[in-house]
């Protein structure tokens, strides 16, 4: 079975040294890569805002999430990395309620020193399984 590279409408396109592509459907398994609060022309959404970029992360992989046929209800795995999990922690699991309507999605959440961009606050990558 071959896997599919799909790159979704109104994600940003990444470039420069170590671009990638966005989702990989293989049969029923979605991958979608590490999304960032970057709207679609690439720029930062929320700057110091920690709530305002995990939305706009949120929004990013339910674009990921849809341009391979799937729902945050598809979604069996998260892995959120941020940069301050003592003020972070409390903000997100509400932010995350906004999106998934069941709570029972295992995830890893790491605190790291930084992202990509050091004006990012948090990036988050999901695999879905699809129905």
């Amino acid at each position: 079975m071959a896997r599919e590279i799909i790159q979704p409408e109104g994600v940003f396109v990444t470039r420069g040294t170590y671009p990638y592509e966005q989702v990989c459907r293989h049969g029923k398994h979605v991958y979608i890569a590490g999304q960032l609060a970057l709207d679609a022309d690439g720029k930062l959404v929320g700057r110091g805002d920690f709530a305002a970029q995990t939305r706009q992360v949120f929004r990013n992989i339910e674009k990921c999430l849809a341009s391979a046929g799937a729902t945050f209800d598809n979604v069996v795995k998260l892995s959120i990395f941020s940069t301050d999990m003592d003020s972070h922690v409390p903000i997100y699991a509400p932010i995350r309620s906004e999106f998934f309507s069941h709570r029972n999605v295992p995830s890893t959440y790491v605190q790291v020193a930084r992202l990509v961009d050091p004006d990012c606050l948090v990036e988050i990558d999901a695999v879905a399984i699809l129905d």
